[in-house]
């Protein structure tokens, strides 16, 4: 009876293809001048060649924006509408529109306030009846806006609705990790805590340390998966200090602030989780660079205590708060 093949043994996580296996690819890794994920966790990657459509991506881009960029071009484009079809009631030549502001007595108002507040009640369905189209081109325009006003609402309403119910989630993470004494050794720690009110379940914690390296007279970028003190945390309703011992096997054994500068250092951050609420899976990233990692400092409390109900709560603005530790 043949006996079994031997098992391959594991790819090492340094191995020059690492960079590949992230997504980021060997020359970008390697020769990249800037930080390759920002604190905010977006990308510092930049795409050309694609096809206009896939450029602007407006489905995407509406999703994504911020709420007071997405208000302030919903409130833009609104009162650009209402302004074009003003124009376009004017446009359609004398006699068109009738009412108060169209038969010679202005009410302190101008023509062009009045067709456009009159394009404001046709958008909005409003319908007051002071003014009112009289001849076939201001009726073809009302038309034309009535659909548009159709067209427009839907979409705005599903985009508001798919902006609510899209999950994500809401990490605050330290402005600063640290090297800390840990035990009878030191650690590499940030600190990490929910800023909602929801309940996050399962969340992991994974660190990537990057740096570059000399490989046959070759500086190449290496990878390597930091092994953590606790990887997974079942209830996340607190803060969690992660924690990477720098024990004898630890890449960071013996590494000093200088040589993460040298080496072009930066510790990847991905935490990954199940918000309770929407029963599916959030994402959240950051990285650190060198100017962001302190020396023999130690993270201060932020747990508060309430004696009179028992409770147990956290500060959130004392996330960031680090003091100095004498190693002496």
């Amino acid at each position: 009876m043949t006996a079994p093949p031997p098992p391959k043994p594991e790819r090492p996580f340094t191995d020059p293809n690492a960079a590949r296996d992230l997504g980021f690819g060997p020359k970008i890794a390697t020769y990249s001048s800037t930080r390759l994920i920002n604190r905010d966790g977006s990308f510092n990657v930049a795409r050309r060649g694609r096809s206009f459509g896939y450029v602007l991506s407006p489905y995407h881009a509406l999703l994504t924006m911020g709420w007071g960029q997405f208000l302030t071009l919903v409130i833009t484009t609104y009162l650009g509408i209402n302004v074009a079809f003003a124009i376009a009631y004017l446009s359609c030549g004398p006699n068109q529109l009738v009412g108060p502001g169209f038969d010679g007595v202005s009410n302190g108002m101008s023509t062009f306030l009045r067709a456009f507040f009159f394009s404001i009640e046709t958008f909005g369905t409003i319908g007051y009846g002071n003014i009112a189209p009289a001849g076939v081109a201001a009726g073809f325009v009302m038309t034309t806006e009535s659909l548009l006003t159709l067209l427009f609402v839907a979409l705005v309403t599903g985009l508001i609705f798919a902006r609510f119910s899209r999950p994500s989630a809401k990490i605050l993470y330290s402005r600063m990790a640290i090297v800390a004494p840990y035990r009878d050794i030191s650690g590499f720690m940030f600190r990490c805590a929910n800023e909602r009110t929801n309940h996050l379940l399962e969340v992991s914690a994974k660190v990537l340390y990057s740096r570059l390296e000399e490989r046959n007279g070759v500086r190449t970028r290496a990878f390597t998966v930091l092994p953590l003190e606790f990887e997974r945390v079942t209830f996340f309703t607190l803060s969690w200090t992660v924690v990477h011992p720098i024990d004898d096997v630890s890449p960071l054994k013996g590494c000093t602030h200088a040589d993460l500068v040298a080496n072009d250092a930066e510790f990847f951050v991905l935490l990954t989780g199940t918000d309770e609420t929407f029963s599916q899976v959030v994402h959240s990233r950051t990285s650190y660079k060198p100017h962001e990692v302190v020396w023999n400092a130690k993270f201060q409390p932020m747990f508060v205590e309430s004696p009179e109900t028992g409770t147990t709560g956290m500060d959130l603005s004392r996330i960031h708060d680090i003091v100095p530790v004498d190693r002496a």
